[in-house]
């Protein structure tokens, strides 16, 4: 079984957070994230490699969810959500909504109820600066420090209008400018 500080420095390579994100939502094509990724593709088989050697993915290449849920038991209860997470124009409500998907600074879950996903979108979109253009890889980098699905992420900060998207840049078109 991997223990959380193994976990955190096997994580902290950015190449090895995008093959986690990636196997969460199925087996990883090496070459198709190391195009994404603009890294070479021994890069991602490399990480590929830790991460199997680790018992964090399968044979299949995709995520070993029960390895991750023993990982997530091994950890402390008390981790309550980072203020600097919570700092801002939230109305108490929106803290409590806050507060249940953060932990630290770490989003643990991204919701299913879309009135609650607006929310911690809302909060993510805060990370881009309104008036800059951001490279994808730069978007991703930035959404990786919050959940390892950082695509999903991006996908859901564009649909619903927090980010939008031209010829691979990115921008902030939503949510609040004040704090």
């Amino acid at each position: 079984m991997i223990i959380p500080s193994d976990f955190v420095r096997l994580a902290l390579d950015p190449t090895r957070l995008a093959i986690l994100g990636r196997a969460a939502l199925g087996p990883v094509d090496p070459g198709q994230l190391a195009g994404e990724l603009d890294v070479h593709r021994k890069q991602v088989l490399t990480g590929m490699a830790r991460l199997r050697d680790a018992g964090l993915l399968t044979d299949a290449n995709e995520l070993n969810r029960e390895a991750l849920r023993e990982l997530a038991m091994s950890l402390p209860d008390d981790v309550a959500v980072d203020p600097a997470v919570i700092d801002g124009p939230w109305t108490p409500e929106e803290v409590e909504v806050l507060a249940r998907f953060f932990e630290g600074t770490k989003l643990t879950s991204i919701p299913t109820n879309h009135s609650k996903r607006l929310i911690v979108l809302e909060r993510l979109s805060m990370e881009f600066e309104p008036g800059l253009r951001y490279p994808e890889r730069q978007v991703n980098l930035t959404l990786q420090m919050f959940h390892p699905d950082f695509a999903a992420l991006r996908r859901y900060l564009v649909d619903d209008g927090f980010l939008t998207r031209a010829d691979g840049v990115y921008w902030r078109s939503g949510g609040r400018t004040e704090g």
